[in-house]
């Protein structure tokens, strides 16, 4: 069930920035994408990434047994890394486009990249473990979402 966590952080962003809330760092008058932008850094792209490093490194055993993984070393640094993707998401949304396509580029190759893991994973490992497979909406769906963004602002 905590593996719904991630693609809802991606809905609960765009429902935030389709209801018009203000969201952190803004400023009067920003159209749509910008605010949508701020919304989605701050939270599937800092919230979320920041809740998945703890994850990864405090309850190591528990995320790994949901993904279908052994616990070992590296999760440890994906859980390293995921803190500070997801530290510097919060602080782009206070700032512009130089920081928005910096982590952008840094949120997809990351995300894509693990999205191309996990399916390798279920072609041959056979690995449909939850956290394995639904965490593709989020995979996927957070860099294009961004990608979009960053070119309508």
């Amino acid at each position: 069930m905590g593996i719904l966590i991630l693609p809802l952080t991606l809905i609960v962003g765009w429902v935030l920035a389709i209801l018009n809330l203000t969201p952190p760092g803004a400023t009067d008058g920003e159209d749509f994408a910008v605010s949508a932008l701020r919304w989605l850094f701050t939270i599937p792209a800092g919230y979320m990434f920041v809740a998945s490093g703890i994850m990864h490194t405090v309850f190591a055993k528990s995320t790994a047994k949901n993904i279908g993984w052994q616990t070992n070393g590296f999760q440890y640094e994906l859980g390293f890394v995921s803190l500070g993707i997801g530290a510097a998401g919060i602080v782009a949304a206070y700032y512009d486009f130089s920081a928005w396509l910096v982590l952008t580029i840094v949120v997809s190759c990351f995300l894509l990249g693990a999205a191309a893991n996990h399916i390798k994973e279920m072609i041959s490992e056979r690995n449909y473990s939850p956290g394995n497979t639904w965490v593709l909406i989020y995979d996927i769906g957070l860099p294009a979402s961004l990608i979009v963004l960053l070119c309508l602002s």
